[in-house]
């Protein structure tokens, strides 16, 4: 089952010339050159003018027509990821003259899409946030294999290892429309002025920028623990970092139990932050009352007096601080790699893929198109994205910031970390109120029981796999 995945994560605890480029071109992103814009409407590869005020995007990909067909598209997003590939969605209807409707699944899309699919209904395509979906699915025989099209443009536009993501016992299946750099800390320029504190680089560092930013008399740290996905991602990179690639994709793969030592330490590096209720802004009860989108906007709402002065996730933090928040990325809001646990700073990615649930030309079709330049070029421009795509235009990104976390994607080709509850079983690592999520939310409401955290963790975890 875990063979793809090895493909994409087996390497050596030695980081690669790739990686090391992947790190500098973060530390690039981390002084915060230049402004991230909204996510209005950005530019594309080029073509004539729309007469909506942008342009039309390039066409590098064929179409067949689909007249009057209808398709259903499900995935996890809302708000302004939804409304952008909404722009996505309509350029696919102009080139076809298919009807796309999108479905909003909820946090648990693999329970969602289930039910769908035993009950005979399941949307013609589903973009699925844990590779371990896909994998179970495929098992189960739910997906459609992708046709010859769909994989002339994998071929062309996306690396070895994002191709074997996609795939599950040597045939594909996926597209990888969405990536993400996991491993990156906004914070509120203000408070660290004010504060008198700098960029972390360490996490003995970044536990003191917490503790003198507290003294200040702001709250350092924003979590949304409501949401147990984030938490998974706060144990990986400390994970990854302290205990190296190898463990990692042991861990990843329960080739190692979660009662190992090394899962002892991490938990224990972590309880350092989650056990201090001075350095999580409304200790633990307000974190695990607190939504994703509310940790961001309470670390950039309130001008020199935020609700918090920092706030862990990925590049995606951007669209909500561009759209939920007054602040200006760049001046207000900056950000920093994720602090180097051990030797090195971790670097995690994640991603939504695109897979088929209906046989029909109309799922292959947008899948065909999701695999293109020309789909991604839509997202991209509109901001607050990140393609895999590595024949994609870097000028594309409609700043510096975003073109440079892009380029350190591509040039880290197939040496790159994929979220490892992402890789995960669904009801251990991507399913609300069960396995990961949900254990990790107890944790956080009680740092101290690092040995009870581990033993449910590894009851789940032995559950999932086994199933």
């Amino acid at each position: 089952m875990r063979t793809a995945l090895r493909t994409a994560t087996a390497r050596t605890t030695r980081p690669s010339r790739a990686t090391r480029r992947t790190r500098a071109a973060l530390a690039v992103v981390a002084a915060g050159a230049l402004a991230l814009t909204g996510c209005g409407g950005g530019s594309d590869d080029g073509g004539k003018d729309s007469g909506d005020g942008g342009e039309k995007p390039a066409v590098t990909v064929e179409l067949p027509k689909l007249d009057g067909e209808k398709l259903q598209v499900a995935a996890v997003w809302t708000g302004a990821e939804q409304k952008n590939f909404g722009k996505v969605l309509d350029e696919f209807e102009k080139r076809t003259g298919a009807e796309v409707s999108f479905v909003p699944t909820g946090d648990s899309i693999s329970t969602f899409l289930g039910t769908k699919i035993e009950g005979g209904e399941p949307p013609d395509v589903a973009l699925l946030p844990q590779v371990g979906a896909l994998q179970q699915f495929a098992e189960k025989g739910w997906l459609q294999p992708a046709d010859s099209a769909v994989r002339e443009q994998l071929g062309k536009n996306f690396s070895q290892g994002w191709q074997d993501l996609g795939a599950h016992d040597g045939e594909q299946y996926g597209v990888y429309y969405k990536a993400a750099n996991k491993s990156l800390v906004w914070y509120n320029t203000a408070a660290f002025t004010n504060a008198g504190v700098e960029e972390p680089a360490t996490w003995d560092e970044f536990l003191e920028t917490a503790r003198t930013i507290s003294d200040s008399g702001v709250p350092p740290v924003s979590v949304g623990g409501a949401d147990g996905w984030t938490l998974t991602d706060w144990f990986e990179n400390i994970y990854l970092s302290q205990a190296g690639p190898e463990k990692y994709d042991q861990l990843a793969a329960h080739e190692i139990k979660w009662t190992d030592p090394s899962v002892e330490k991490a938990l224990t590096t972590l309880g350092e932050l989650f056990g201090d209720d001075t350095l999580l802004a409304g200790g633990k009860k307000g974190a695990l009352q607190t939504e994703f989108p509310k940790s961001v906007t309470k670390a950039f709402e309130g001008g020199d007096a935020p609700d918090a002065a920092m706030v862990y996730e990925g590049d995606f933090v951007g669209i909500n601080i561009a759209n939920d928040t007054k602040a200006k990325i760049g001046s207000d809001a900056k950000v920093f790699p994720f602090p180097a646990v051990g030797a090195e700073s971790p670097v995690v990615s994640g991603g939504d893929v695109a897979v088929a649930l209906k046989e029909g030309k109309g799922a292959q079709a947008l899948l065909t198109f999701l695999a293109s330049t020309d789909a991604a070029a839509i997202s991209a421009g509109a901001g607050g994205f990140i393609s895999p795509n590595k024949e994609l235009d870097p000028e594309t990104y409609p700043n510096d910031v975003q073109r440079d976390i892009a380029k350190a994607l591509i040039e880290a080709g197939d040496d790159f970390r994929f979220d490892m509850s992402d890789q995960a079983p669904a009801s251990f690592g991507g399913t609300k109120g069960e396995g990961e999520w949900k254990v990790l939310q107890d944790f956080l409401a009680d740092p101290e029981d690092v040995a009870g955290a581990q033993k449910a963790l590894e009851a789940a975890a032995a559950k999932a796999y086994k199933s």
